[in-house]
């Protein structure tokens, strides 16, 4: 048994997992993993399968793929190197045109673009004074010789305007709208993809979602080193559901087939066959603290001061 069989098998062993299940999981038939474990690679197809059988079985364990490819590549035979030819451009011939015929389309064109400008100005200046003249005609017609001034109308308590500006005894307030769930990429913490989950001060419910087959699911607080929360194969259809109070680190086996959403709205995690690491942190309003704090201080010492003066003066 070769040394990169018996890493793969410790680590399929440890988390409780048989050939089969690993079959299930990977879709990579039952002997070509025997032949992995025990070191037996001529028994793959070639050696492109052999970097990709020992890829999805490290992502099934919970292994790194890419460290373990790393730590026995003398193990693992390296990929074919493509050749990529560059495709000839085939170039559209031109069209040949006369001088001639060159020279009447331009001066066609100019004759065309003069006189769209043209009847332009026209309409725009035959709009103007038309406008311009009924406006004085109506002006002149409406205008009366003498003014009659009247008092402002009072109402019964003898307040001038009528019930205009009276307020409104009960007025109804706004009612207020929550701000919708947003799910914004923050940057890379060691090799999970940090997400800021908003707004501010509101309680998010996060859902995982396994649909399609068994995935390797686990969930922590804080980091991947925190609380345990949920670590186990989740079956086919089963949602687990978490409260998103502080930073929650989420592993998950297959990331095509886990559906991960935050108040319904999709968090990305690459929908590949194979395993995905995120850290979901709510943002936090770090100001609001440190100003309530400032006010209340302020505050006690402008009383502080006032009762000191009011004392010394009597």
């Amino acid at each position: 048994m070769s040394d990169l069989g018996e890493l793969l098998r410790k680590a399929r062993e440890q988390r409780g997992l048989t050939l089969d299940d690993i079959q299930e999981t990977t879709k990579i038939r039952k002997r070509y993993l025997e032949a992995i474990e025990s070191g037996d690679h001529t028994v793959l197809p070639g050696p492109f399968y052999v970097r990709a059988f020992v890829k999805n079985y490290s992502e099934a364990v919970g292994l790194d793929p890419d460290e373990v490819l790393r730590l026995y590549q003398h193990e693992v035979p390296a990929a074919p190197v493509e050749q990529i030819s560059e495709p000839i451009v085939s170039r559209s011939p031109r069209r040949v045109q006369s001088q001639s015929s060159e020279r009447l389309g331009k001066i066609g064109f100019n004759v065309m673009m003069w006189s769209f400008l043209i009847l332009i100005v026209v309409v725009i200046w035959v709009y103007v004074i038309n406008n311009d003249t009924g406006g004085a005609k109506q002006t002149d017609n409406n205008t009366n010789i003498t003014e009659v001034s009247k008092p402002p109308a009072t109402n019964e308590g003898g307040t001038a305007g009528g019930n205009e500006n009276t307020p409104t005894d009960n007025p109804t307030p706004p009612t207020p709208t929550q701000a919708p769930t947003t799910v914004t990429f923050g940057s890379k913490v060691g090799k999970a993809d940090q997400y800021d989950i908003g707004p501010v001060g509101v309680a998010h419910k996060v859902e995982v979602k396994v649909s399609g087959g068994r995935s390797w699911l686990e969930v922590r607080s804080n980091s991947n080193q925190g609380e345990k929360l949920y670590s186990a194969n989740a079956e086919d259809g089963s949602v687990e559901s978490f409260e998103l109070t502080g930073p929650l680190y989420i592993n998950v086996g297959r990331a095509d087939l886990t559906e991960i959403k935050v108040d319904g709205v999709i968090v990305p995690d690459g929908d590949r066959a194979g395993s995905k690491k995120l850290l979901l942190k709510p943002l936090i309003d770090e100001n609001a603290a440190t100003g309530g704090n400032t006010e209340t201080g302020t505050e006690s010492g402008t009383n502080t001061g006032t009762g000191t003066n009011q004392t010394k003066t009597e």
